[in-house]
């Protein structure tokens, strides 16, 4: 019988881990090909990891609400043929899956002399990937000489990389010289540890406390993961859509008999916004370290509630290519399927812009936080009736217009002023020069 490593499948280039929310099948279940095994979530999107061979299997490797890094193994399928180990290529680069590979192999033939004592989390906290444990025990690392090792993997955890690099200069490493501690020193990391730690919140009798959901935490961590990497700087302008809104309310009832579909000012704003990422493609970059990352595909993010309350962002793929009725399928479709929490892992990714709509629920303008790895978001504001000054050849006169704000929040880092302030009024004289007699 061979043993088939089912992996955690790549997600998108944005996300690095998943946490097992259900186990589909139970160790000793039949496997069919293509038949979903387990559940997993990740601050994008919910979906399932279907088994790409039949067979039993044999052995889990995590449990629910465990956290699991992309190509990690995390569970074992045994399928008829030779007694050998099959192994899922899920890496882009083939070498590393090759190095990976050889690495568990070595580890699997020490494994069964080596006494197991490295546990899946120390007592710091720190999580210790299934590769990683094998290798510190194959090695004799011991659990101590693990938590001493920084690691370069997310929130700090220590890589595969990490690991064979410290084995590779342990003996070269000098000795630590020994430290007499003294009263002041003791004193003064308590104080710092006083100083560091948050203050607990008080809870009185009548008060209740609702533990965060699994999608709001994941939200926390990502919003606050942007705010610390990127430095966010916001642009405001107030855009007259006196225009588009007459036009609309002539069109929208044609547009439904004859598309079959509800045409929104949403569509019409993502189509005059993908035109203006074209006038300006340095707004649709990311950032990797010191280089930056030209986008070849406008991508436009679309934040969408969910039942819930959390918002997720399914992404138009391509979106500078489609007409305006084109882009309304793609907006109440996407839409729809948010709702009822039916999207695809491919359909939350590779997004280069985030559009979010925060007059839905009445507010004026907002200072979104950017969806990293992007650089820019934009906020529209909601549509208001205003008195404006309506400047004409007779002279100048006051009467009701239709306005909104929006708000454009950039990455100082690589998107000054200039670029922030132009892409906006550049988006403003598109929309506010709307012919109110074209067709759709």
């Amino acid at each position: 019988m061979a043993r088939f490593e089912l992996k955690l499948p790549k997600m998108g280039e944005s996300v690095a881990e998943a946490t097992i929310t259900s186990w589909l099948k139970e160790v000793g279940d039949t496997i069919e090909l293509d038949e979903a095994i387990v559940e997993i979530a990740t601050d994008k999107v919910d979906s399932e990891v279907p088994s790409e061979v039949e067979g039993t299997l044999v052995e889990i490797f995590y449990q629910k609400e465990d956290v699991v890094a992309v190509g990690e193994t995390i569970a074992i399928i045994e399928v008829d043929g030779e007694d050998a180990e099959i192994d899922t290529v899920v890496a882009s680069d083939k070498d590393e899956v090759s190095n990976v590979a050889e690495v568990e192999k070595m580890v699997d033939k020490a494994v069964e002399v080596v006494s197991t004592t490295i546990s899946k989390t120390s007592d710091s906290g720190k999580f210790y990937s299934p590769l990683v444990r094998n290798i510190a025990k194959a090695e004799n690392v011991s659990m101590e000489d693990l938590e001493s090792i920084a690691g370069s993997g997310v929130d700090g955890r220590v890589t595969k990389e990490d690991i064979l690099s410290y084995i590779e200069n342990r003996g070269n490493s000098p000795k630590p010289t020994p430290i007499t501690t003294s009263v002041e020193s003791i004193a003064t990391k308590q104080v710092e540890r006083t100083v560091t730690k948050a203050a607990p919140i008080s809870v009185n009798g009548g008060d209740e406390i609702v533990p965060m959901s699994r999608m709001g935490k994941l939200i926390a961590k990502h919003m606050v993961d942007s705010t610390q990497r990127s430095a966010h700087v916001q642009s405001f302008i107030e855009i007259d859509v006196t225009n588009i809104v007459k036009w609309r309310e002539k069109v929208k009832e044609t547009f439904l008999k004859r598309e079959g579909e509800k045409l929104t000012f949403t569509p019409i704003l993502m189509q005059a916004i993908a035109t203006t990422i074209k006038k300006y493609p340095l707004i649709n970059i990311a950032v990797d370290g010191d280089n930056i990352i030209k986008k070849k595909n406008i991508n436009l993010g679309m934040a969408a509630a969910l039942a819930d309350g959390n918002l997720i962002v399914p992404v138009i793929k391509n979106a500078d290519q489609l007409n305006l009725v084109g882009m309304t399928k793609a907006v109440n479709d996407l839409a729809f399927r948010a709702r009822n929490n039916s999207l695809k892992p491919e359909e939350v990714q590779d997004g280069t812009y985030t559009v979010t709509n925060v007059g839905s629920f009445g507010s004026v303008m907002g200072t979104p936080i950017i969806n990293q790895p992007q650089v820019a978001i934009l906020a529209l504001g909601a549509i208001r009736k205003v008195p404006a000054v309506i400047e004409t050849a007779e002279g100048d006169f006051i009467g009701i217009r239709q306005k909104m704000f929006v708000s454009h929040s950039y990455d100082h880092r690589v998107v000054n002023g200039a670029l922030g302030g132009m892409f906006i009024k550049t988006l403003k004289e598109l929309l506010e020069a709307w012919d109110v007699n074209q067709d759709f």
